[in-house]
């Protein structure tokens, strides 16, 4: 790995490991709020991301990509469609953060329970599926973990359209603009 993109890689995690702090002890409602504007977002921004995806499109069939990985790459209405829903049905679920999983009581009168808490920053890899991208960080806000994604090269666009949704989204709301972040080269050094 070059020393410049490692260097942009490990203050990404150092910056993904302080949002994490903040973002472990946020409430239900701020990172339901949070989910709420990502959603809003996506709506508002339909033309951005099917522009986005179209250049993702053309690049894949002129990589000669088969029709089933530029099927996987298409946005569509009904898939932007999803991804709203999906994020508004993560906001109806429980918060998972602070549920307790297991009671004992021991002999001497101390109580232990087995709580739920957020892990601090998880990464995640995936191909080109550009609606992962917005999965991925419902799902790491809702259980209070930062996110560093790194998506395939062949939905660049789309999801740097998606990230820059995120950030704006993050920016209207309690949580830690770096709560969710985009590694931002496709290379594989």
């Amino acid at each position: 790995m070059s020393d410049p993109l490692f260097s942009e890689i490990k203050e990404i995690a150092i910056r993904a490991r302080k949002a994490s702090l903040n973002l472990s002890s946020a409430t239900t409602a701020e990172k339901n709020d949070a989910l709420q504007a990502i959603a809003r977002g996506i709506e508002s921004n339909r033309k951005l991301l099917k522009e986005e995806n179209e250049k993702d499109l053309a690049m894949a069939e002129e990589n000669g990509l088969s029709e089933a990985m530029v099927d996987r790459l298409r946005l569509t209405h009904e898939r932007i469609d999803s991804m709203v829903k999906g994020l508004r049905q993560l906001i109806e679920l429980p918060d998972p953060v602070g549920a307790v999983l297991e009671t004992k009581d021991r002999p001497n009168g101390l109580k232990i329970n087995k709580v739920r808490v957020p892990i601090g920053v998880i990464g995640i890899i995936y191909e080109s599926r550009p609606n992962v991208t917005i999965d991925c960080a419902g799902l790491c806000l809702k259980s209070g973990n930062a996110s560093i994604l790194r998506g395939g090269k062949e939905a660049m666009h789309s999801n740097r359209a998606m990230a820059s949704i995120i950030t704006e989204a993050l920016q209207e709301s309690p949580l830690p603009d770096d709560a969710v972040q985009l590694i931002p080269t496709v290379e594989r050094e």
